[in-house]
């Protein structure tokens, strides 16, 4: 992950406006409390954040698991005895 900063040219240098450096960080949380606490510290902080969630799984997967999900609330199941499953 990389600085973004606005360059200027002052007598002919090149120079970083440091008010303008931005730094992202992933932060990986153990629970819910410790997620709570870093919020909390960045809001005291007044250091502004975006928050936002990814699965770790692969879309196609979950959409899978949903239409599945779907099947089961619509009844289009099937039962299998556990005497059947290796037949």
């Amino acid at each position: 992950m990389g600085h973004q900063a606005q360059l200027g040219l002052k007598n002919g240098r090149e120079t970083l406006n440091k008010n303008r450096i931005m730094e992202t960080l992933k932060i990986h949380t153990e629970d819910k409390e410790q997620l709570k606490t870093v919020k909390a510290i960045l809001k005291a902080l007044k250091v502004p954040f975006e928050a936002s969630w990814e699965s770790p799984y692969d879309p196609g997967f979950v959409a899978k698991i949903k239409e599945s999900e779907r099947q089961a609330k619509e009844g289009k199941v099937k039962t299998v005895k556990t005497e059947d499953l290796w037949k």
